[in-house]
Protein backbone atom coordinates (compact mmCIF):
# COMPACT_ATOMS: atom_id res chain seq x y z
CA UNK A 1 0.00 0.00 0.00
CA UNK A 2 1.13 3.53 -0.79
CA UNK A 3 -0.07 6.43 1.34
CA UNK A 4 0.55 10.06 0.35
CA UNK A 5 -0.18 12.80 2.88
CA UNK A 6 -0.44 16.52 2.12
CA UNK A 7 0.27 18.65 5.16
CA UNK A 8 1.18 22.12 6.40
CA UNK A 9 3.26 20.65 9.24
CA UNK A 10 5.22 17.60 8.03
CA UNK A 11 7.29 17.49 11.21
CA UNK A 12 4.23 16.43 13.20
CA UNK A 13 4.17 13.14 11.30
CA UNK A 14 7.83 12.19 11.68
CA UNK A 15 7.52 10.44 15.03
CA UNK A 16 4.23 8.53 14.47
CA UNK A 17 5.51 7.08 11.21
CA UNK A 18 9.00 6.16 12.38
CA UNK A 19 8.19 3.97 15.37
CA UNK A 20 6.41 0.79 16.33
CA UNK A 21 4.09 -0.97 13.89
CA UNK A 22 4.27 1.69 11.19
CA UNK A 23 8.06 1.52 11.08
CA UNK A 24 7.94 -2.27 11.02
CA UNK A 25 5.51 -2.24 8.10
CA UNK A 26 7.75 0.19 6.21
CA UNK A 27 10.82 -1.98 6.85
CA UNK A 28 8.96 -5.02 5.52
CA UNK A 29 8.00 -3.13 2.37
CA UNK A 30 4.30 -3.52 3.16
CA UNK A 31 3.58 0.21 3.11
CA UNK A 32 5.17 3.21 1.45
CA UNK A 33 4.39 6.57 3.09
CA UNK A 34 5.21 9.90 1.45
CA UNK A 35 4.75 13.27 3.15
CA UNK A 36 4.19 16.33 0.94
CA UNK A 37 4.74 19.83 2.36
CA UNK A 38 1.96 22.05 1.03
CA UNK A 39 4.19 25.10 1.33
CA UNK A 40 6.29 23.80 -1.55
CA UNK A 41 3.27 24.53 -3.73
CA UNK A 42 2.58 27.94 -2.17
CA UNK A 43 2.05 31.07 -4.25
CA UNK A 44 4.61 33.81 -4.80
CA UNK A 45 7.92 34.49 -3.10
CA UNK A 46 6.42 33.88 0.33
CA UNK A 47 4.79 30.58 -0.71
CA UNK A 48 1.37 31.69 0.43
CA UNK A 49 -1.05 28.87 1.20
CA UNK A 50 -3.83 30.61 3.16
CA UNK A 51 -5.97 33.72 3.05
CA UNK A 52 -8.87 35.42 4.82
CA UNK A 53 -12.43 34.22 4.37
CA UNK A 54 -14.78 35.74 1.84
CA UNK A 55 -17.66 37.26 3.75
CA UNK A 56 -15.52 38.01 6.77
CA UNK A 57 -15.01 36.00 9.92
CA UNK A 58 -12.16 34.91 12.17
CA UNK A 59 -9.50 32.48 11.03
CA UNK A 60 -7.62 31.77 7.83
CA UNK A 61 -8.55 29.29 5.10
CA UNK A 62 -6.23 27.10 3.06
CA UNK A 63 -6.37 28.29 -0.55
CA UNK A 64 -7.47 26.07 -3.41
CA UNK A 65 -4.56 26.83 -5.75
CA UNK A 66 -1.65 25.34 -3.73
CA UNK A 67 -3.72 22.27 -2.86
CA UNK A 68 -4.86 21.80 -6.45
CA UNK A 69 -1.27 22.07 -7.71
CA UNK A 70 -0.13 19.41 -5.23
CA UNK A 71 -3.01 17.01 -5.82
CA UNK A 72 -2.82 17.38 -9.60
CA UNK A 73 0.90 16.60 -9.51
CA UNK A 74 0.23 13.44 -7.51
CA UNK A 75 -2.71 12.39 -9.69
CA UNK A 76 -0.47 12.69 -12.73
CA UNK A 77 1.74 9.95 -11.25
CA UNK A 78 -0.90 7.42 -10.14
CA UNK A 79 -4.56 6.77 -9.53
CA UNK A 80 -5.82 6.84 -5.96
CA UNK A 81 -8.49 4.56 -4.58
CA UNK A 82 -9.50 7.30 -2.15
CA UNK A 83 -8.64 10.98 -1.70
CA UNK A 84 -9.39 11.57 1.97
CA UNK A 85 -9.83 14.85 3.82
CA UNK A 86 -9.33 14.79 7.59
CA UNK A 87 -11.86 17.18 9.11
CA UNK A 88 -13.95 17.31 12.30
CA UNK A 89 -17.14 17.98 10.32
CA UNK A 90 -17.32 14.51 8.80
CA UNK A 91 -18.45 11.00 9.72
CA UNK A 92 -16.43 9.55 12.56
CA UNK A 93 -13.79 6.93 11.80
CA UNK A 94 -14.84 3.41 12.76
CA UNK A 95 -13.46 -0.09 12.37
CA UNK A 96 -15.50 -0.79 9.25
CA UNK A 97 -13.87 2.17 7.50
CA UNK A 98 -10.39 1.07 8.60
CA UNK A 99 -11.07 -2.47 7.38
CA UNK A 100 -12.22 -1.18 4.00
CA UNK A 101 -9.27 1.17 3.55
CA UNK A 102 -6.78 -1.58 4.46
CA UNK A 103 -7.75 -3.32 1.21
CA UNK A 104 -6.86 -0.33 -0.96
CA UNK A 105 -3.65 0.09 -2.93
CA UNK A 106 -3.15 3.87 -3.09
CA UNK A 107 -4.55 6.42 -0.65
CA UNK A 108 -4.10 10.19 -0.64
CA UNK A 109 -4.79 12.09 2.59
CA UNK A 110 -5.22 15.85 2.86
CA UNK A 111 -4.89 17.32 6.35
CA UNK A 112 -6.79 20.48 7.19
CA UNK A 113 -5.45 23.48 9.10
CA UNK A 114 -6.70 26.83 10.42
CA UNK A 115 -10.43 27.08 9.56
CA UNK A 116 -10.10 24.33 6.97
CA UNK A 117 -9.76 24.24 3.19
CA UNK A 118 -11.61 26.15 0.49
CA UNK A 119 -14.85 24.23 -0.09
CA UNK A 120 -14.01 23.89 -3.78
CA UNK A 121 -11.16 21.52 -2.86
CA UNK A 122 -13.67 19.24 -1.20
CA UNK A 123 -16.07 19.49 -4.10
CA UNK A 124 -13.49 18.77 -6.80
CA UNK A 125 -11.02 16.28 -5.33
CA UNK A 126 -12.19 14.63 -2.12
CA UNK A 127 -13.82 11.19 -2.30
CA UNK A 128 -14.08 10.52 1.44
CA UNK A 129 -14.09 12.77 4.52
CA UNK A 130 -13.14 11.38 7.93
CA UNK A 131 -13.23 12.73 11.48
CA UNK A 132 -11.63 11.05 14.48
CA UNK A 133 -14.08 12.56 16.95
CA UNK A 134 -16.35 15.43 17.88
CA UNK A 135 -13.58 17.85 18.80
CA UNK A 136 -11.20 20.17 16.98
CA UNK A 137 -7.42 19.84 16.71
CA UNK A 138 -4.97 22.50 15.57
CA UNK A 139 -4.49 20.59 12.34
CA UNK A 140 -5.32 17.29 10.70
CA UNK A 141 -1.84 15.77 11.00
CA UNK A 142 -2.45 13.84 14.21
CA UNK A 143 -5.84 12.72 12.90
CA UNK A 144 -4.11 11.43 9.76
CA UNK A 145 -1.63 9.53 11.94
CA UNK A 146 -4.51 7.90 13.81
CA UNK A 147 -6.17 6.90 10.53
CA UNK A 148 -2.96 5.47 9.07
CA UNK A 149 -2.20 3.47 12.21
CA UNK A 150 -5.72 2.01 12.31
CA UNK A 151 -5.44 0.96 8.66
CA UNK A 152 -1.84 -0.27 8.46
CA UNK A 153 -2.15 -2.65 11.41
CA UNK A 154 -4.80 -4.57 9.44
CA UNK A 155 -2.55 -5.24 6.44
CA UNK A 156 -1.49 -8.92 6.40
CA UNK A 157 2.05 -9.34 7.67
CA UNK A 158 2.18 -6.13 9.71
CA UNK A 159 1.18 -7.69 13.02
CA UNK A 160 2.96 -10.92 13.94
CA UNK A 161 -0.24 -12.67 15.03
CA UNK A 162 -2.79 -11.59 12.43
CA UNK A 163 -5.66 -13.09 14.42
CA UNK A 164 -4.97 -10.48 17.11
CA UNK A 165 -6.30 -7.66 14.93
CA UNK A 166 -9.38 -9.71 14.09
CA UNK A 167 -10.33 -9.98 17.78
CA UNK A 168 -9.96 -6.28 18.59
CA UNK A 169 -12.80 -4.15 19.84
CA UNK A 170 -15.39 -3.21 17.19
CA UNK A 171 -14.41 -5.97 14.74
CA UNK A 172 -17.64 -7.78 15.64
CA UNK A 173 -19.49 -4.66 16.84
CA UNK A 174 -18.58 -5.45 20.43
CA UNK A 175 -15.93 -4.17 22.82
CA UNK A 176 -13.18 -6.61 23.70
CA UNK A 177 -13.60 -8.79 26.81
CA UNK A 178 -11.26 -8.41 29.82
CA UNK A 179 -7.77 -9.88 29.33
CA UNK A 180 -5.33 -11.26 31.92
CA UNK A 181 -1.75 -12.54 32.11
CA UNK A 182 0.69 -13.74 34.79
CA UNK A 183 0.53 -13.88 37.76
CA UNK A 184 -2.78 -15.66 38.18
CA UNK A 185 -3.07 -14.25 41.71
CA UNK A 186 -1.91 -10.72 42.48
CA UNK A 187 -2.53 -9.55 46.04
CA UNK A 188 -5.68 -11.63 46.20
CA UNK A 189 -6.99 -10.48 42.83
CA UNK A 190 -7.37 -13.73 40.91
CA UNK A 191 -7.78 -14.47 37.24
CA UNK A 192 -11.21 -16.04 36.53
CA UNK A 193 -10.98 -19.82 36.89
CA UNK A 194 -12.46 -20.42 33.44
CA UNK A 195 -9.40 -18.85 31.78
CA UNK A 196 -7.13 -21.34 33.55
CA UNK A 197 -9.32 -24.36 32.81
CA UNK A 198 -8.02 -25.23 29.35
CA UNK A 199 -11.62 -25.68 28.20
CA UNK A 200 -11.37 -23.50 25.10
CA UNK A 201 -15.01 -23.72 23.95
CA UNK A 202 -16.10 -22.57 27.42
CA UNK A 203 -13.41 -19.86 27.41
CA UNK A 204 -14.69 -18.50 24.09
CA UNK A 205 -18.22 -18.56 25.45
CA UNK A 206 -17.05 -16.62 28.54
CA UNK A 207 -15.24 -14.07 26.38
CA UNK A 208 -18.29 -13.59 24.17
CA UNK A 209 -20.53 -13.06 27.19
CA UNK A 210 -18.11 -10.58 28.77
CA UNK A 211 -17.70 -8.70 25.50
CA UNK A 212 -21.46 -8.28 25.29
CA UNK A 213 -21.69 -7.22 28.95
CA UNK A 214 -18.95 -4.60 28.57
CA UNK A 215 -20.51 -3.22 25.41
CA UNK A 216 -23.90 -3.01 27.07
CA UNK A 217 -22.43 -1.16 30.05
CA UNK A 218 -19.97 1.18 28.28
CA UNK A 219 -21.16 1.60 24.67
CA UNK A 220 -24.81 0.56 24.39
CA UNK A 221 -25.04 2.78 21.31
CA UNK A 222 -23.05 0.14 19.41
CA UNK A 223 -25.68 -2.48 20.19
CA UNK A 224 -28.42 -0.06 19.10
CA UNK A 225 -26.72 0.21 15.71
Amino acid sequence: MRIDIITVAPGLLESPFNHSIIQRAKNKGLIDIHIHDLREYGLGNYRQIDDTQFGGGAGMVLMIEPIAKCIDALLAERNYDEVIYMTPDAKTLNQITSNTLSLKENILILTGHYKGVDQRVRDKYITKEISIGDYVLTGGELAAAVLVDSVVRLIPGVIGDETSALTDSFQDNLLSPPVYTRPSDYEGMKVPDILLSGNFPKIEEWRSDKAYERTQQIRPDILDE
